[in-house]
């Protein structure tokens, strides 16, 4: 499954970072670490320190404009 944030992450990642915090303001620098191929990591720490399931993140990330 190919998420579509990905690819817009790479370029744009500090904005998609703050947008993050801004929907889920208990994530930190730590939990939003994003390394290009780790994506799907990045998308369970957000899962874990939320509480929110995989396609609800997913779905936030895609909806993001930046």
């Amino acid at each position: 499954m190919s998420a579509p944030w990905k690819d817009k992450a790479k370029g744009n990642w500090n904005i998609a970072k703050g947008k993050i915090k801004q929907e889920w303001g208990e994530l930190t620098d730590d939990d939003l670490d994003y390394q290009e191929g780790k994506e799907d990591e990045l998308v369970g720490r957000i899962q874990k320190k939320t509480g929110e399931s995989k396609e609800k993140v997913n779905d936030f990330l895609n909806s993001l404009k930046y």
